[in-house]
């Protein structure tokens, strides 16, 4: 039987590299667009290019974990990762490294983080699915946190931004490692044994399977756009730096809570209808604040924002473990559901940024967040208890 402390530790440290490559920048963007000459739009492709890359190459994730096995394609994915904060960090910060790094280690993140719910859920019994995924949360924007508060800093000891973003390549070589370990006991058994039976295609004809899809888009595009554009929305009200980094590491920190909270009750309760509609409702109530009143009580919009955002996130991560029958049909309704909201979510920093430069204010750019969390909350309110999971035998859409 393969230890499960072995795989936690693996997943853990996973998922602990899957955001830092996003979280690391924000706060060094008035330097990164000073130094290289970049516009807010061309800043925002650096959030797109990795967000683009999880829904693009999700269906590609799918079939390497096919044809090697999960946990083999989830260790390229993170040697992917490695090695694009490696030539991210050490392009001695030119326009052609920024790029390229960041595309290299986005297709790492896509290839690991489509996969890693189906580990999940063969390494946690049912009953303790949503704390699984509350574990891969916490990790994930735990990491994200820290390097969102420790960005300046670090500019400040490593002689500028690239230095500091080459900080992170440590915690993929460490996760790497760990990796190997978790290969070894799964060779030959379930949870590293390529998945060759049943039906691999992606289940277009679920209505379940579109449902989440266009809910994990629009909480994607809020998410992302949050991400890139919070720090510097700030920093335009003349905050410096450093306390923008500060205000980034509140909004990953509620994350971190609330990612872990979140899918724990999801065990506990029939209906996600629920935790759904609060958690959609905290985050367009934190971009609300933000859009109409900036300035009165930042700390307090960000901490929503962070909270409801995080909890959505690790919702619907949890959801695509539960509308699944086998940890196969979750790899198919991940890549799925991947593929169509991050290729949707990806436009959004971008587009965003567009809107700044063409409005001169960010308070146009929060206006429209906040208008994105009602289609949410319309696709919320599709995800029945009773909605039929994605498995061999998912109903066509008539019956659906």
């Amino acid at each position: 039987m393969i230890p499960r402390w072995a795989v936690v530790v693996g997943i853990v440290l996973v998922a602990a590299n899957l955001r830092t490559l996003m979280a690391s920048l924000p706060p060094l963007v008035h330097d990164v667009r000073s130094d290289l000459g970049l516009s807010n739009a061309m800043v925002g492709v650096l959030t797109t290019l990795p967000v683009l890359c999880m829904g693009l190459l999700a269906p590609v994730a799918n079939r390497i974990g096919r044809r090697v096995g999960p946990t083999t394609a989830v260790g390229f994915g993170v040697g992917l990762v490695l090695v694009g904060l490696v030539v991210r960090g050490l392009g001695g910060g030119q326009v052609w490294s920024l790029y390229t790094g960041t595309f290299v280690a986005g297709a790492g993140i896509a290839v690991a983080g489509t996969l890693l719910p189906g580990i999940v859920k063969s390494a946690f019994p049912p009953h303790r699915s949503g704390f699984g995924t509350g574990l891969t949360m916490m990790a994930m924007m735990g990491a994200a946190g820290v390097a969102s508060a420790t960005a300046v800093p670090l500019a400040g000891v490593l002689g500028g931004w690239s230095g500091s973003l080459l900080a992170w390549v440590p915690l993929a070589a460490v996760a790497l490692v760990a990796w190997v370990p978790a290969l070894r006991l799964a060779r030959g058994r379930a949870l590293g044994r390529p998945l060759v039976t049943g039906s691999h295609a992606l289940p277009w004809g679920s209505v379940t399977a579109w449902v989440l899809a266009a809910y994990l888009s629009f909480q994607s595009w809020q998410f992302y756009s949050a991400l890139a554009w919070l720090a510097p929305t700030y920093e335009s009200f003349g905050w410096s730096a450093r306390d923008a980094g500060l205000l980034m590491s509140v909004f990953t920190g509620a994350q971190l809570v609330s990612g872990l909270v979140a899918p724990t009750l999801l065990d506990r309760v029939r209906d996600p209808r629920m935790l759904l509609v609060a958690a959609t409702g905290l985050g367009g109530l934190g971009q609300a604040g933000v859009w109409l009143a900036p300035g009165a009580a930042p700390w307090v919009w960000v901490l929503l924002v962070g909270a409801g955002q995080g909890a959505c996130f690790a919702l619907g991560l949890g959801l695509l473990v539960r509308y699944s029958a086998t940890p196969k049909d979750s790899a198919r309704l991940t890549a799925m559901a991947f593929l169509v909201s991050y290729t949707v979510a990806s436009a959004g920093p971008t587009t965003m940024g567009a809107v700044r430069d063409a409005t001169g204010s960010y308070g146009w750019l929060w206006g429209a967040l906040t208008l994105v969390a009602l289609p949410q909350l319309a696709a919320v309110v599709r995800l029945r208890p009773d909605s039929p999971p994605v498995g061999d035998r998912e109903p066509d859409r008539a019956r659906a």
